[in-house]
């Protein structure tokens, strides 16, 4: 990958990071997680590619980028976090009462 294409790389990760946050805060789960495989799949790239360091003003934007994903990043955890604690409260609960109706029986079977 030569710089501009590694910016562009960058570039569309800041999208998807950013459309991601819109979709957090909006409660669309299901489109969060396939943004969520996109931008893994733009990372991927990246990484497999091995670019060579980055000069001047392109290393300047990357940093421009990083800075501003790790951003976005934060704020969809602050959104997320609430929602999957009590996602897991729900999953606990459900197994919970499998667990009880294992053990008594469940009220549908007298």
């Amino acid at each position: 990958m030569n710089n501009a294409q590694i910016i562009a790389t960058y570039e569309t990760i800041l999208s998807i990071t950013e459309q991601m946050l819109q979709a957090a805060k909006s409660n669309d789960w299901n489109y969060l997680m396939a943004l969520e495989e996109d931008c893994r799949t733009n990372v991927a790239k990246l990484v497999s590619a091995n670019p060579a360091p980055l000069s001047g003003e392109f290393q300047q934007r990357k940093v421009e980028i990083i800075h501003k994903v790790l951003a976005d990043d934060a704020e969809i955890r602050n959104i997320t976090q609430p929602w999957m604690g009590h996602l897991q409260g729900l999953i606990g609960s459900i197994g919970h009462e499998r667990k009880l109706e294992q053990a008594y029986g469940s009220d549908s079977h007298n």
